[in-house]
């Protein structure tokens, strides 16, 4: 009996050690570890390192199958003791972890605070491995922000380091970055080298799962270039490591893939078959996104068939799906949000308490001080005159230093106030419409957006649903800070909005009141007054109608080859602050013709101060100039106003935030 549980003992030991070599084969991707098996090693832990690498394996396993409740919960958890027992490597690791979590769930702002959070522990440490991970982390996060060369420039970091490292698992994982980098540009040629790259070593590896991953990748490719040959070739490829390994969450993206194909090439009985695997898969592994997209091409399926009856039950399927995700999106962002006030309200009575006792100590000394000096001019009066030269040079000494210090104090919250805006300013981009997708709808478009501060109270808008594509500008009160509170608000609002309804009218109106209700104004003088003023379009892309509803800001209109800009003029009331809750907007529907441009924006480019006489832009001058490139297309025309505002501005501040969308159909 006692050789046995010294030989369990033994066992758990070397699970553990093997577990340290997972652990820091790549610091957070995880291989072949099962969650039950790692589970049972928890029970057995102690409160030490080793446990922390059985809490993050947790995190990354429960990442892979898409649990991300039970990965956030063994992440944090892993941070939390890391932090303990003050070991740095593993709480870097915990928060690159994390970071990776965030990016699987779309969460990109938190992304960044995670990945930040573990870069300069690992920085702290020299630990080259954990560094890596973090660029890898903040390089995706810049690509999905569209900010491609400083997403380059951490993706070729984090493959030097790891080349300089030798590990080849992570040169693996490096080299699919940038195949995918180079593929969201469009750049295949680029995006293959690198695939193939990371095919090869990975070979080298023997790590099924990432060979698989790489063969869908290259099959993903050639789809795109319509040689479905070697497409099929790659993904069935990828489908038999994935079904090795009994990888559900891949299986599933592979199968819609092969369905994908096949509808591609018209073999509809083959993608129903392929379809219907990848369905489910879904359904085990409950991936509310990827059954919304299975739903979907099951639908255009069927309706390739003339099967209507099936392809109304899965579209069906899929808006219920959707309607789902969207109700779960905004529950989480307001669970964040009361996260994020309840730790600042801490934080703000942990500062207060802590300038407390500061005064309270200060007072003290003051006080032993002053009976110190007291008694000695009493006892020692002959040298009184010493005395108070000596106390006014020592008081001069003492006044030095506190200033000194509260310089320091004063500079060490600037600092945490700027980098507080400028985390705030990555939330803030974060929510914005990934511009690829409004370019993708609208190929000759722009988005000109340039905040007055680092974070703005102008945004933009974009949503798009099966009948129509809805594109705003929107002003809300003020701008840095307060203007970017009003921001977010604002896009909640309008995403609940579109919820109810698909009128431009009855949107605004729906906002009016959304706005009012948030912000709980009342016809009372204690009420805030804050709103916004907004143009909103809905577009039907295959008649070229334009839908137009706005809150004080107008649309405008240049037919193709016209010398004159047509205004739609706005409903003369803001959204929010003194209008009231049953104000109705007026929709005008316009009918454009090929080549025909709108144009709608806030009033910050119009308002902005420079020129020889330092004066505004003005309303006319701004159409004219908007008349005088009309034969330029919509991204030189961008270019153009970028480059006519700022040396309009000269070395004037810019005085309101700028935002401008220009659309020709």
């Amino acid at each position: 009996m006692q050789k046995t549980k010294k030989t369990l003992t033994q066992l758990t030991k070397y699970l553990l050690i093997g577990l340290t070599l997972f652990f820091f084969s790549l610091s957070a991707f995880g291989q072949q570890s099962k969650p039950d098996s790692l589970l049972l090693l928890l029970k057995k832990a102690k409160e030490d390192t080793n446990k922390v690498m059985v809490l993050s394996a947790l995190c990354n396993e429960y990442r892979i199958a898409s649990d991300f409740g039970k990965s956030h919960e063994f992440g944090t958890q892993a941070l939390s003791l890391s932090k303990t027992l003050k070991w740095k490597k593993g709480e870097a690791n915990a928060y690159n972890n994390l970071g990776y979590l965030n990016i699987y769930e779309d969460d990109y702002a938190q992304a960044m605070i995670n990945s930040l959070a573990g870069l300069k522990l690992s920085e702290e440490n020299d630990d080259k491995k954990n560094i890596a991970f973090s660029y890898s982390n903040i390089g995706y996060v810049y690509q999905m922000q569209k900010n491609n060369d400083d997403a380059l420039k951490y993706f070729l970091d984090a493959l030097e380091i790891r080349k300089k490292l030798g590990d080849k698992y992570d040169i693996g994982f490096s080299y699919s970055y940038l195949g995918n980098f180079f593929s969201s540009l469009g750049n295949i040629e680029e995006a293959m080298k690198y695939h193939l790259l990371a095919l090869n070593i990975r070979k080298e590896t023997g790590d099924k799962r990432s060979i698989a991953d790489s063969y869908l990748l290259i099959g993903s490719l050639y789809s795109n270039q319509k040689d479905y040959d070697k497409a099929l070739e790659n993904c069935y490829s990828a489908q038999r490591m994935y079904e090795e390994i009994n990888d559900k969450r891949r299986l599933t993206e592979t199968y819609t893939e092969l369905g994908v194909l096949f509808v591609e090439e018209n073999k509809f009985a083959q993608a129903e078959k392929m379809l219907k695997k990848a369905l489910t898969y879904g359904l085990q592994i409950g991936n509310k996104e990827k059954l919304q997209e299975i739903y979907s091409t099951l639908s255009a399926l069927y309706v390739k068939q003339q099967n209507y009856k099936m392809a109304y039950s899965y579209h069906m399927l899929y808006s219920e799906m959707k309607d789902s995700l969207n109700k779960l999106n905004v529950t989480t962002k307001i669970a964040n949000l009361q996260n994020q006030y309840q730790k600042e309200k801490e934080e703000k009575i942990r500062k207060s308490e802590e300038e407390k006792k500061e005064v309270v100590y200060k007072a003290e000394i003051k006080q032993q001080k002053i009976i110190i000096y007291s008694v000695s001019g009493g006892l020692v009066l002959i040298f009184s005159l010493a005395f108070f030269i000596f106390r006014g040079y020592r008081q001069k000494q003492k006044s030095n230093l506190f200033l000194a210090d509260k310089n320091k104090i004063i500079e060490e919250k600037n600092k945490d106030i700027t980098d507080s805006i400028n985390y705030a300013k990555r939330i803030q981009q974060a929510k914005l419409p990934k511009r690829k997708e409004i370019y993708s709808v609208f190929p000759d478009s722009f988005v000109l957006f340039k905040p007055k501060d680092i974070v703005s109270g102008d945004f933009y808008y974009f949503h798009k649903n099966d009948k129509s594509v809805f594109i705003a500008s929107v002003d809300c009160t003020g701008h840095g800070v307060p203007g970017a509170f009003m921001s977010m608000i604002g896009s909640e609002k309008l995403d609940d909005a579109l919820a109810h309804s698909a009128d431009t009218s009855e949107i605004l109106s729906h906002l009016n009141k959304g706005i009012k209700s948030s912000l709980r104004q009342t016809d009372s003088d204690e009420s805030t007054r804050d709103g916004m003023d907004i143009a909103l379009c809905s577009v039907d892309t295959d008649t070229r109608v334009v839908k137009y509803a706005g809150a004080n800001r107008p649309l405008w209109l240049i037919r193709n080859g016209q010398t004159v800009v047509e205004e739609i003029k706005a409903t003369k009331k803001a959204i929010g602050g003194f209008t009231e809750d049953s104000q109705h907007f007026d929709t005008h529907e316009i009918k454009f013709e090929q080549g025909d441009t709108f144009y709608i924006s806030t009033d910050g480019f119009a308002d902005t101060f420079g020129g020889a006489e330092q004066k505004k832009v003005t309303t006319k001058r701004f159409k004219e100039i908007l008349l005088s490139i009309q034969d330029k297309s919509l991204k030189e025309q961008e270019h153009h106003l970028d480059n006519f505002i700022e040396e309009w501005k000269g070395g004037t501040e810019q005085v309101d935030d700028i935002l401008v969308i220009g659309v020709r159909l």
